[in-house]
């Protein structure tokens, strides 16, 4: 479904992603982390069309998508949370959905089919489709639960998932992750998942993917990762300044 290769994305003089490569096939949730500064969320920009590759080739279903603009990308299927939640206040849950629906992708469609999108989204992420309901008073979960809706509304292949658990608690972390594995199952929509927090991740993901100053350092599963010395000495520090 994804294949990227040689991804380098330079600002100036420094080199924030550095020749990343990696493939995701068709239904596979696959993890990309990394500490923070490691490159994670330029790299999904880069996919995404937020921001322009220096190099490198980025495909979506064997098809070059490196250099399009957010919304063509959009359109060809990619789907993408914030780590940052920013919903639109004035307008209603539906309307927020079906909002992302009428710029997804499948080019233009009708309220009807706009709301149909918005409904089921909304549906999947667990939030209520009542059209009287907004994003006021919604907490932390609720924000990430809608901006997921917002993303699943573009009818995506790709789903680039960025920080889904930043700033929730360990019960609501363990239900943000099943719900994307259960997305995954009942849908079949490929999952890229970037975080920084390692420990619920690794319990749902297929693969990892692990990089550091914009470099890839590992690839493999979850228990290789978890075994691994350099995965290690990234999040851990190196050996000799552990505590004991």
């Amino acid at each position: 479904m994804l294949q990227v290769e040689g991804l380098t994305k330079k600002f100036g003089g420094f080199t924030a992603v550095d020749a990343v490569s990696f493939s995701v096939p068709q239904g596979e949730i696959l993890g990309l982390l990394g500490p923070n500064g490691s490159g994670k969320s330029t790299t999904f920009n880069c996919i995404a069309g937020m921001l322009k590759p220096t190099a490198g080739s980025v495909r979506l279903a064997g098809e070059e998508i490196a250099g399009l603009t957010a919304d063509e990308s959009c359109r060809r299927g990619i789907g993408r949370t914030f780590q940052i939640p920013r919903p639109f206040r004035g307008l209603s849950l539906l309307e927020n959905a079906m909002l992302a629906a009428h710029f997804g992708a499948g080019g233009h469609i009708d309220k009807p089919e706009a709301e149909r999108r918005a409904r089921d989204a909304l549906r999947l992420a667990q939030l209520p489709d009542d059209p009287q309901a907004t994003a006021h008073g919604l907490g932390a979960a609720g924000l990430k639960k809608l901006e997921l809706a917002r993303a699943l509304a573009t009818q995506p292949k790709l789903l680039l998932a960025d920080e889904s658990l930043g700033g929730l608690d360990t019960g609501e972390m363990r239900q943000a992750a099943e719900m994307l594995k259960r997305i995954r199952d009942e849908r079949g929509i490929t999952i890229v998942w970037v975080e920084h927090i390692m420990g619920v991740l690794l319990s749902v993901v297929d693969r990892v993917v692990v990089l550091d100053h914009g470099a890839v350092i590992f690839k493999g599963t979850p228990a290789e990762a978890q075994d691994d010395p350099k995965v290690a000495e990234v999040y851990l520090g190196p050996p000799e300044t552990r505590a004991a």
